[in-house]
């Protein structure tokens, strides 16, 4: 997986491309669940499964010198944003080829090369850093923007409403990109936010806001086309609401019990991966073997992360005092 310039129309070698992106975090996630059960992954797993059209979507028109907050569901912003998945594995093994070095772990994820910022593990915690890289933007004169990731719990954190604030008060830009799974760990939107419909919680604060299918990638796409390019133009920040599902429970040890299976099973007829793989074959783009060979072929690239991660060592001890200060970046 190359990183690219993708601010360009769609070509057909794109929408495969993105086909391929999804089956790479859908299988990607599959496997770490595995892994976590064998005792490879320690601590916490929270997993993507259902909501790979967002960050596939929203990354796609990014420039390389762009730059993307994650929260601490994560892996697939990293793979969105072509971490390689060996690394990504190494460091949820917790291994020094980790794109982390194997400090970070699950909800630690970090890759300066594309400048990808992290995931945090305090809910809403990467808000005000995207606060942070909009002003640098800002203060040094660039045209970069900075795309922020977060759940929908984050929305009644005190960071939330504080960044927004501060980030239209001081023209930051930042596009916010809510992904709505409906649950903040086992609560449903409407039982913990007083307005859920959270788009209407940034309107407030005095910037344009959205909502999206999260489910179908090119509503996605065409969305964040749009909002990326008005962001770079006005220098100021956009809230987008993307409605999405989880398939899993909120972490790997949550068995999700507060879901009834028959919301689960609605959701997944709608699947992303699905649901645009059939766009594509309808349109003459990918044929039933073509769609077998990219799942093939991801899952040959997924066994050799794993096999990485297996081979890769363990940090030394000196590792402790790398990476306590940070260079500007």
């Amino acid at each position: 997986m190359s990183f690219i310039e993708r601010n360009v129309m769609l070509t057909k070698q794109d929408k495969i491309d993105i086909f391929r992106e999804m089956t790479m975090i859908r299988k990607f996630e599959e496997k770490a669940a595995q892994m976590y059960e064998r005792g490879n992954i320690r601590g916490f797993l929270h997993l993507y499964i259902g909501q790979e059209a967002v960050a596939s979507g929203f990354m796609w028109p990014l420039r390389s010198d762009d730059y993307v907050i994650g929260a601490y569901r994560e892996h697939g912003h990293a793979l969105g944003r072509c971490a390689s998945p060996r690394a990504v594995m190494a460091e949820l093994f917790g291994k020094s080829t980790g794109v982390s070095g194997g400090k970070g772990g699950s909800m630690h994820l970090f890759d300066i090369k594309r400048r990808f910022l992290g995931g945090t593990a305090i809910v809403g915690g990467g808000l005000p850093i995207a606060a942070g890289i909009g002003f640098a933007i800002t203060y040094s004169g660039g045209d970069q923007i900075c795309l922020c990731f977060f759940g929908d719990g984050a929305v009644n954190e005190g960071s939330f409403h504080e960044t927004l604030n501060i980030a239209s008060l001081w023209n930051l830009p930042i596009l916010f990109v809510c992904e709505n799974n409906l649950y903040g760990m086992g609560t449903a939107v409407e039982r913990a936010s007083a307005v859920p419909n959270l788009h209407r919680r940034a309107q407030c604060y005095s910037m344009a806001v959205e909502t999206v299918d999260g489910m179908d990638v090119m509503a996605v796409y065409d969305m964040a086309d749009k909002l990326i390019s008005q962001v770079r133009e006005t220098k100021h920040p956009i809230f987008v609401e993307a409605i999405t599902y989880r398939y899993r429970g909120h972490s790997i040890a949550d068995p999700g019990t507060y879901r009834t299976k028959e919301e689960i099973e609605e959701w997944r007829r709608r699947d992303p991966i699905v649901q645009y793989g059939s766009k594509l074959m309808d349109e003459g783009t990918l044929s039933p073997a073509d769609i077998e060979k990219i799942q093939s072929d991801v899952a040959s690239e997924i066994e050799a992360a794993v096999k990485f991660a297996q081979d890769s060592p363990l940090p030394q001890p000196e590792a402790l005092y790398h990476d306590v200060y940070a260079n500007a970046i």
